[in-house]
């Protein structure tokens, strides 16, 4: 086996490190798996990252970055939140995927699906937010459909979320959240 074929390790940390310093409560910890995931990043070469997820989407997370591998979709990395201390705009910013996060929705006092780890964010950078009022998140993104790593409707990543029950934010109404998936 040469270099090329190594596995360049992004993540590897344990279930306890991967949730560490989360305001999460116990009912909420107790229901989460930390998931080794394995896919291409933008230097071609295959990487090894982290999910921390409702237990019970497990297998659909890991068929769904079978098929990323598969299509040798490039992901930004994907390492848990606590990396970024919990900020989601470092983590989207960094162009980190990731699931788990124990947070309110930008904007609401409402508690996201990311703080039940059944909400999943695919690279923030190429698929950012768009608000209503033309800000993007995270600062400095552009949404470009074709571009190497971007989400669109037709994409067989995005189809396959939803043929199991996921929903895509690039459905939602407003605002378009083009890295968002979640399933309720």
């Amino acid at each position: 086996m040469n270099d090329h074929d190594q596995v360049i390790i992004d993540s590897e940390m344990s279930f306890a490190q991967a949730i560490e310093g989360s305001t999460a409560p116990l009912e909420i910890i107790d229901t989460l798996v930390c998931v080794d995931v394995i896919y291409y990043s933008f230097d071609n070469r295959r990487h090894q990252g982290q999910l921390v997820v409702d237990a019970s989407l497990e297998d659909d997370v890991c068929e769904i970055f079978a098929l990323i591998e598969q299509l040798e979709f490039p992901i930004g990395k994907v390492i848990p939140v606590c990396a970024y201390q919990w900020e989601d705009g470092d983590s989207m910013a960094d162009n980190n995927s990731h699931s788990f996060n124990f947070r309110v929705i930008a904007g609401t006092s409402k508690l996201s699906l990311h703080s039940f780890g059944r909400a999943l964010d695919i690279n923030p950078v190429q698929n950012p937010v768009i608000y209503p009022n033309g800000i993007i998140a995270p600062a400095g993104s552009l949404y470009r459909p074709g571009e190497r790593g971007t989400l669109t409707a037709g994409h067989p990543i995005v189809r396959e979320f939803i043929r199991r029950g996921w929903h895509w934010g690039g459905n939602f109404d407003q605002p378009k959240d083009y890295h968002h998936f979640e399933k309720t």
